[in-house]
């Protein structure tokens, strides 16, 4: 039975040891003290997807990895860099994933033409059987 209680009190207290020790990064949950620079780093944070949530956007995330995304947004631009810039970064270091606003390349063009050739063959095949329909009436 003292095993079995030992066994228990280890489950429970598990989930305690996963949390990171770290601190969370400087700029995670603080704002910039220009409002200006905040409004710029808001409106790219809104934009950037969260890599482990992934439905969500950084701004809105809790998790850690969104944590420090924030602040390496918002620290980048206070340094002066501006929000293009900072997403060019990102997306050099994250891939496109990580913008909601892919840029149109090699890699992202089905994302792209794809909806396009969806409602093309749609209005084709649309057509079609209307066009039956007619002839038999």
């Amino acid at each position: 039975m003292r095993y079995l209680l030992a066994l228990l009190a280890l489950t429970i207290a598990l989930p305690v040891t996963a949390q990171s020790g770290l601190p969370s990064a400087p700029y995670a949950h603080r704002q910039l003290d220009d409002p200006a620079k905040e409004a710029d780093a808001r409106a790219l944070m809104d934009e950037l997807r969260c890599l482990k949530c992934q439905s969500q956007s950084i701004a809105d995330s809790n998790a850690p990895m969104a944590g420090d995304m924030r602040s390496q947004v918002r620290e980048r631009i206070a340094a002066g860099d501006n929000p293009e810039q900072v997403r060019s970064w990102l997306i050099e270091r994250y891939g496109d994933w990580v913008t909601y606003n892919p840029p149109v390349n090699s890699l992202t063009w089905p994302l792209w033409f794809a909806p396009i050739m969806l409602l093309i063959v749609a209005i084709f095949l649309a057509r079609g059987r209307f066009k039956r329909r007619k002839d038999k009436s």
